[in-house]
């Protein structure tokens, strides 16, 4: 695996600052931001001074009960393509539910929510990332989620479940330890258990972030510095092995040039301690040898390219994925219709869940279309937040903006009447399958037809 050295997150908010950043080798932009036909300059100047730049995929939906989707697949090829990567990663994780499998309507997460740790969920992972490979002209690295809540009836631990995926696809692993901190305080999960038994020697690169917590729950923010916690972790790490690639992530709240660069710097450092504390513990020399040709046995099994990948077993079966559906599709719809909640689920860690779930859509919609909190001002998140509760994401966020302004109007709000005019002019002009014409003539037919509606 080629060495990546040290990384961070590219996002539009900080490009100028990611372009004088001393010291960055490499960063990572995520993929369905990334037009592959439009690049943005600053990531062409990076690629211009020889900065590796890696898609990071958000919405394949690997862990899900589906196949992947053959267009998003195609997409991300494109997009590896054009940015010349070594790599492109994604999540084990699943994004939407529902559909033909249940025979219910699609649901959109809006979010990564974790796959159950069970022998069905496993094999159907396989398959998807197996799917995945054949389509994707690179290597493909998957990476551990954070997560508020835990499946109930789980088989494995996370190691081994990642273990085993690496072990039966030959796919590397995208590390993060913030997420490991995550799930030590939400699931009560040892870091150390899980560093101690996933292999190794599959790691592609490794995410570091910050969070916070609220009322004993770890919110994995990424808008957040990052806390001791987590950089122990990664120390931990450090000292069992060189990770080839370490990458700093902020998504939101983002802070001057100089803090960031300080974070990077509290990132090497605990790299350099965890790489202290294992030239500090050098075993005997038989010892070693053991550890060695262990380890070498362990990594035969974890395949470098293609032409090594291991015969894999028999797909799985139909029903399998319709039970892994069947239940992905119930917890999902828990989580953002308000039906029932499965049996086994904590009802209280689902709902802070189905909340903070609220709260992401509103705060992307808010982010795809800007103008709706400038329209709404005040009444947009509780607005939104109300709208959210009934009524689910079936499509992407620029499509949940309009759901949520048209079932607005279609309710009577707003109350103010220059409000809610100007929010039917938006959504007007955003929901045809043109933009609405702008020449003087066409907008004077528009406006005497609101004057002699309204009479």
């Amino acid at each position: 695996m080629k060495r990546l050295g040290t990384g961070i997150g590219w996002r539009p908010e900080i490009a100028d600052a990611v372009e004088r950043m001393p010291g960055i080798d490499w960063v990572e932009a995520v993929a369905e931001n990334v037009c592959p036909g439009h690049l943005p300059d600053s990531l062409l100047r990076l690629r211009e001074r020889g900065v590796t730049v890696i898609p990071h995929g958000v919405s394949l939906g690997l862990g899900g009960a589906d196949r992947p989707d053959e267009a998003r697949l195609t997409a991300l090829a494109e997009r590896v393509e054009a940015l010349g990567a070594p790599l492109v990663t994604e999540h084990i994780a699943f994004v939407r539910a529902g559909g033909p499998l249940t025979a219910s309507p699609l649901l959109e997460a809006g979010h990564l929510l974790p796959v159950p740790r069970t022998r069905d969920a496993l094999d159907v992972l396989c398959e998807n990332i197996r799917i995945a490979q054949d389509a994707l002209p690179v290597p493909l690295a998957v990476e551990n989620i954070a997560a508020l809540l835990a499946w109930p009836g789980e088989e494995m631990t996370e190691g081994q479940f990642l273990y085993e995926l690496a072990d039966r696809t030959g796919v590397r692993l995208l590390i993060d330890v913030a997420n490991l901190h995550t799930n030590h305080v939400n699931r009560g999960e040892d870091p150390a258990k899980a560093l101690a038994e996933l292999p190794v020697e599959a790691i592609a690169y490794v995410h570091v972030a910050g969070g916070v917590e609220r009322d004993g729950v770890w919110h994995d923010t990424h808008a957040h510095p990052v806390p001791a916690p987590v950089l122990a972790i990664l120390t931990d790490l450090a000292s069992r092995v060189s990770p080839p690639g370490v990458l700093l992530e902020r998504d939101d709240n983002f802070p001057e040039p100089a803090v960031l660069e300080r974070e990077l710097e509290a990132i090497q450092g605990a790299l350099t301690k965890g790489w202290a504390r294992a030239a500090a513990s050098r075993v005997p020399a038989r010892e070693a040898r053991a550890t060695k040709a262990a380890r070498a046995s362990k990594a035969a099994h974890i395949p470098q390219t293609a032409a090594a990948q291991p015969t894999p077993p028999p797909p799985p079966t139909a029903p399998t994925r319709q039970r892994l559906a069947l239940a992905q599709t119930a917890l999902l719809s828990a989580l953002v219709a308000g039906t029932p909640v499965p049996d086994g689920f904590d009802r209280v860690r689902l709902g802070v869940q189905a909340r903070a779930l609220g709260v992401k859509r509103a705060d992307v919609v808010a982010k795809v279309a800007p103008e709706l909190p400038e329209i709404l001002g005040d009444l947009y998140r509780p607005a939104f937040l109300a709208y959210a509760h009934s009524h689910p994401m079936t499509g992407g966020y620029r499509r949940d903006a309009l759901d949520f302004a048209g079932q607005l109007l279609l309710s009577g709000g707003p109350e103010d009447a220059e409000v809610r005019r100007e929010l039917r002019e938006w959504w007007l002009e955003r929901s045809g399958p043109v933009p609405r014409s702008t020449r003087p003539a066409v907008r004077l037919a528009r406006a005497t037809r609101r004057v002699l509606l309204r009479r």
